[in-house]
């Protein structure tokens, strides 16, 4: 796999260490056990798969070297580069200028980019709305494009689907800048709409099966579909593709649910018809980071943390699946954990932060799960380690976890 030139500062020896030597363990990653760090009274169970991926990785390494080749031009993301605050910020003090926010409200008016301007695409991918404003410019839209190579996976499919006469069903987020870049894409090319959840899915399916007027189609999904969407035609023909960072297991469950009903409508035989698989567009990344969250589970603990950024949809999904099985904290940085009696975690699903005390069990043996979202540094993971540590009195203990760590890799 191609190798990326990510700055230090989001690198940590720990848990490159510690990566490196469960790859060579596992090169077919089939192993979800989580990785233990023991420090006596206190021990930390890592998952398997966390923090930065491919895309990632990818979109961190074209920002970075378009602002050495650049020096002295203005440079413009479309929005932020990836869900993660201490990245943006980091663009932000280089002189990066962000156009729009995560919602797509406008920041900077495009009135004042000019052909001289350098602008770059965010991991999410864009609209091809905005990409030819931007190119009506005189600029290169792209020439500096960092989209992750799995969403456009995701659009090089619905294409192929489209062409074939099938519309496009999104399970996504109709707000999230991904969703609304896919939408974008695969409408330019046949009838797509976007379901949120399984709530809309079943909605859905009473509309396909009769059980509800057709008319209730345009009512229920306003403003999630493309123009020429026609119920009575578009709900004969269609594939099923995702927001590549919601739960796989809901977008399978979507798909599986659709598929029955489809099945029941016009017979197995005339499936494939009626049907498109559209199953090789789901991530493999967020289904390795979950995957890991659902092995990491299986360890008997006391508290989960999960890093990620409050707008990163697969660091959400990750404390959802965590929040099932015990008392779990969202943070994005560090200094969120106040003391051992304090921690100012974010509820996932209103992105809204609170504080909670005495989050930390007050008993001789503690276990605490760890995690991380696809664009979370590994330095954050340390530091959050490093700093609950602290906690316990526990001396000497990094450089000798990174000395073992290192060792095993020799």
């Amino acid at each position: 796999m191609k190798q990326f030139e990510v700055p230090n500062g989001y690198r940590s020896r720990l848990i490159s260490a510690i990566k490196q030597k469960r790859k060579e363990q596992d090169k077919l990653k089939k192993d979800y056990s989580p990785t233990l760090l023991d420090l006596g009274k206190l021990k930390f169970h890592l998952a398997r798969h966390f923090g930065f991926c491919y895309g990632v990785e990818n979109a961190i390494d074209i920002a970075y070297k378009t602002i050495e080749e650049n020096k002295g031009k203005r440079i413009f993301l479309l929005s932020e580069m990836i869900h993660n605050p201490q990245v943006n910020e980091d663009l932000l003090k280089k002189g990066v200028h962000f156009l729009q926010d995560t919602n797509g409200n406008e920041l900077i008016s495009l009135d004042t980019i000019t052909a001289e301007d350098v602008v770059i695409i965010p991991a999410f991918g864009t609209t091809l709305e905005l990409e030819a404003k931007i190119q009506a410019k005189g600029i290169d839209i792209q020439k500096y494009n960092t989209t992750c190579p799995f969403v456009e996976k995701v659009w090089n499919r619905s294409e192929q689907i489209a062409r074939k006469g099938y519309s496009i069903l999104i399970h996504g987020k109709p707000k999230h800048e991904e969703t609304r870049a896919t939408f974008s894409h695969a409408a330019s090319n046949t009838p797509t709409l976007i379901l949120n959840d399984m709530k809309d899915t079943i909605e859905l399916g009473k509309i396909i099966t009769g059980e509800l007027p057709l008319s209730e189609f345009e009512k229920y999904f306003e403003g999630k579909y493309s123009t020429d969407f026609n119920p009575a035609i578009h709900l004969q023909k269609f594939g099923v593709v995702n927001q590549t960072t919601q739960l796989a297991t809901d977008t399978q469950a979507i798909s599986d649910y659709l598929k029955q009903i489809i099945t029941e409508k016009y017979g197995l035989a005339n499936l494939a018809e009626h049907f498109a698989d559209t199953r090789d567009t789901l991530c493999y990344a967020t289904n390795d980071n979950q995957s890991a969250v659902i092995g990491l589970l299986n360890t008997p603990a006391d508290i989960a943390i999960v890093m990620g950024g409050k707008n990163s949809s697969n660091s959400s999904h990750l404390v959802e699946l965590c929040e099932q099985k015990l008392p779990t904290f969202f943070i994005d940085d560090v200094n969120k954990i106040i003391s051992t009696n304090e921690i100012i975690s974010t509820d996932w699903r209103t992105k809204k932060e609170y504080t909670l005390y005495n989050f930390l069990p007050n008993k001789p043996n503690v276990n605490i799960l760890i995690t991380s979202g696809a664009s979370c540094p590994d330095t954050v993971v340390e530091a959050v380690i490093h700093k609950i540590a602290s906690f316990y009195e526990i001396e000497g203990y990094f450089d000798c976890l990174v000395e073992k760590w290192e060792t095993l890799m020799d």
